[in-house]
């Protein structure tokens, strides 16, 4: 089934160090937003990519953009406030029902698999997250005491891109707007509706996001292993 992503490039990525936006840093041949809008370009069933950006970036994306050539159509799109808020921007430039994924420009090692799997999990449950098993023990802090170890078991950290039935995700939005909530992840919208639940597809521990200079290191080690199948 063909697929429209939403793919947030809006943030500022403070963290990171850089002075800029943190999807401009070069890695390998182009910058990090490059790499990440290729996995979709080469990927058959996405139909098309809306880039969710901060409006003071808008002439370097342009120019990104005309120097490198896509197959598949990119509009681009004035973020919000809020990472809440520059999704529902995106969402709204798409008039066709459709599964709809939501993706962060900072993660450019999701798989096609990885994407197969979560769309037709989505089309059978109506959302689906990427999520990999906690590897370190978890401990709960207040101030500089621990004040409890957490069972790991049943705790997942979760990644992008979530995908889900276009209907059910701007029902998810409009609710949290109607309420004033703000979520930290679309999933957790979804989560707010009654009879709506979320499914969770099994990521990779190489679909990192790139929020800080030390995860630039890892990400240069992963391309170094992953040249040549870096889509599969």
């Amino acid at each position: 089934m063909n697929y429209d992503v939403v793919i947030l490039a809006a943030g500022q990525g403070k963290r990171m160090k850089a002075g800029r936006n943190k999807l401009f840093i070069e890695l390998k041949d182009a910058p990090v937003i490059i790499h990440t809008l290729r996995v979709f370009d080469s990927h058959r069933p996405c139909r098309k990519i809306i880039l969710v950006i901060n409006e003071h970036d808008h002439e370097d994306f342009q120019v990104l953009l005309k120097q490198h050539s896509f197959d598949t159509a990119i509009e681009v799109v004035k973020g919000g406030d809020e990472r809440q808020h520059s999704v529902y921007e995106g969402l709204k430039t798409i008039r066709q029902e459709n599964i709809v994924l939501v993706h962060d420009g900072a993660r450019p090692f999701v798989k096609h698999k990885q994407i197969d799997k979560l769309i037709e999990t989505a089309e059978q449950t109506g959302a689906a997250i990427l999520a990999v098993p906690v590897k370190d023990t978890i401990k709960r802090v207040q101030g500089s005491e621990v004040t409890e170890t957490i069972e790991r078991s049943s705790l997942w950290a979760v990644q992008t891109p979530q995908a889900f039935r276009l209907s059910l995700l701007m029902e998810a939005h409009r609710e949290a707007e109607r309420k004033g909530f703000l979520g930290t992840d679309d999933a957790s919208l979804v989560e707010e509706l009654e009879g709506a639940y979320v499914s969770v597809v099994e990521g990779d521990y190489t679909n990192i996001k790139l929020t800080t200079p030390d995860d630039l290191i890892a990400a240069e080690a992963i391309m170094r292993a992953e040249s040549g199948n870096e889509y599969v």
